[in-house]
């Protein structure tokens, strides 16, 4: 089936929504998400969006942190864009219907939260499920909404460039219905990429599962330019059960006195920086990955004990049960804690509107590198992120908008001769192959031989699966499992090509010449 519309949003996290509500009034809006509208990286983040509100902060402190984060890779202009227009993106969120928390001491101001690397309080939450409450609460709008069509359970196959082959305009993307397994075109003016972040290339991950890189994957063969790929941040404290897959304990659990611990109690974080437990992420993760490693231990111990019973009862009241259902009582004993890969600071390339070297393809959210993060993201600058370019890419594409060209004649999807599989093993297999080599040797520390190692590998297993992915009918695990190799390979690339370390790559034959997280 041929589907038209004004405007085609492939993502239903934060930068998705947003962006949808804006330009709905200027057309017609097909909004594409492969599990229900609800299930994002967003509804997962517990942190919140950091954001400039306190009279001792400052929009020069804001950008001076996340540029020091970032190693020198931040792009200035780009910082100062969506740091500035922060406050205002966030009281929009608010006339939406997002309740943040607001301060015990004053109910007229906001409870802002401190977290590694932030030189002041400037974090906005809701308790801590803040991504949740915002996504309920955006995609409800979205509901309302009569010119957006949503497709929940729909996956994206391929962009759809223009007829003659010629790069460098998109028309749509080939789309998956999952449940019924018929593959749809979806014809738009305007494209926009918000399909989230890639963690599911890594064994261990703090991602939902639809975090399989899959506009990165879109966007590259489709001819975008993709860069800073061998940024993967790994998120210090992912709590270490073995009932407990991706569960996060949020850094502002150590930005109200967390302390972090080995297994006899020794905290351990001032021998790494004197910021200790609220150093820049980069380096957390790499001290408790060496204290892990130095000791043979499976884990490290996040210690909240000190603070009130209530207050963490308050603060955290998410962590709080989802720790105690597991016989964990976080006001009484020490999480066990381990790092986790976490958020991909690289992407598709955009300009300060979102938009990306094909024209009419916008690519917004962690899919994107607009230059904000650099080589290291500073907490909470992701939702924020979200925000503003969901708002830069609306305010051109509205205009872009009123050209309305007509739609070129576009062939459906061509099967050829492919069969239906009847070995399932073999994607799974593959599927664990990659995330497993990915985790041993493009981890938290590199090194040259690690690399190389993993390139010759991955090379082998993208080409069987590229034999596999053109003789065998279409399935949503074979395009994930296309998309988490393809993104495998660009993260190893990145990493080899990169001779220093620098914020989140940290390779062993180029050792930073001071213990600062940026290198030399």
């Amino acid at each position: 089936m041929e589907i038209k519309t004004d405007f085609l949003v492939i993502g239903s996290g934060l930068a998705g929504l947003s962006f949808a509500l804006k330009v709905a009034p200027y057309g017609r809006v097909a909004l594409v998400t492969k599990r229900d509208l609800l299930e994002s990286n967003t509804s997962h983040a517990q942190g919140g969006i950091a954001a400039v509100f306190s009279k001792e902060d400052s929009y020069d402190l804001h950008i001076q942190d996340t540029l020091r984060c970032g190693c020198g890779l931040c792009r200035k202009e780009t910082v100062e864009l969506v740091v500035k227009n922060g406050p205002a993106r966030v009281r929009e969120l608010a006339k939406w219907g997002v309740d943040f928390s607001l301060s015990e001491e004053n109910k007229n101001e906001f409870d802002l939260g401190l977290e590694g690397g932030h030189s002041r309080r400037r974090i906005l939450h809701i308790a801590d499920i803040t991504g949740k409450e915002i996504v309920t609460h955006l995609a409800e709008a979205v509901k309302k909404k009569k010119n957006i069509a949503i497709y929940e359970e729909f996956i994206a196959l391929n962009l759809i460039l223009n007829p003659e082959k010629k790069r460098g305009r998109c028309w749509g993307a080939y789309v998956l219905d999952k449940k019924k397994g018929v593959i749809h075109t979806f014809l738009a003016r305007i494209v926009v990429l918000a399909t989230g972040g890639s963690g599911k290339v890594y064994l261990y991950t703090s991602n939902s599962d639809v975090a399989t890189g899959d506009g990165i994957a879109m966007a590259y063969q489709a001819g975008a330019k993709i860069t800073h790929m061998e940024f993967m941040q790994f998120h210090p404290t992912c709590l270490y059960h073995l009932q407990a897959k991706s569960f996060l304990i949020s850094e502002a659990l150590r930005g109200e006195g967390g302390i972090l611990r080995l297994s006899n109690g020794t905290a351990f974080m001032k021998k790494y920086h004197p910021l200790r437990e609220l150093a820049p992420r980069d380096i957390v993760a790499r001290a408790i990955d060496q204290e892990m490693k130095e000791r043979g231990e499976d884990s490290v111990f996040l210690d909240i004990t000190h603070r009130k019973p209530s207050f963490i009862k308050r603060r955290f009241p998410n962590i709080y049960q989802r720790c105690l259902s597991l016989g964990i009582d976080i006001t009484k004993e020490s999480i066990p804690v381990v790092p986790a890969a976490h958020y991909l600071c690289g992407g598709v390339v955009t300009d300060r509107y979102g938009r990306t070297n094909i024209k009419r393809l916008y690519a917004i959210g962690e899919v994107a590198c607009t230059g904000l993060h650099g080589a290291n993201r500073l907490a909470s600058n992701s939702l924020l992120e979200d925000l503003v370019f969901a708002h830069q890419a609306a305010e051109k594409a509205k205009e872009e908008i009123k050209r309305k060209e007509l739609f070129p004649t576009i062939s459906p999807w061509d099967i050829g001769g492919a069969v239906d599989s009847e070995e399932a093993v073999i994607v799974a297999h593959n599927w664990d192959e990659v995330r497993h080599l990915m985790w041993n040797y493009v981890g938290i520390v590199r090194s040259n031989k690690r690399l190389e190692r993993a390139r010759r590998r991955i090379r082998l297993i993208q080409k069987e699966i590229r034999q596999y992915y053109w003789n065998f009918i279409i399935t949503s695990d074979l395009v994930e499992l296309r998309n988490i190799a393809l993104v495998a390979g660009f993260i190893i690339d990145a990493a080899l090509r990169r001779r220093e370390s620098r914020g989140l790559h940290y390779n062993l034959d180029y050792p930073p010449a001071k213990k600062t997280g940026c290198g030399g």
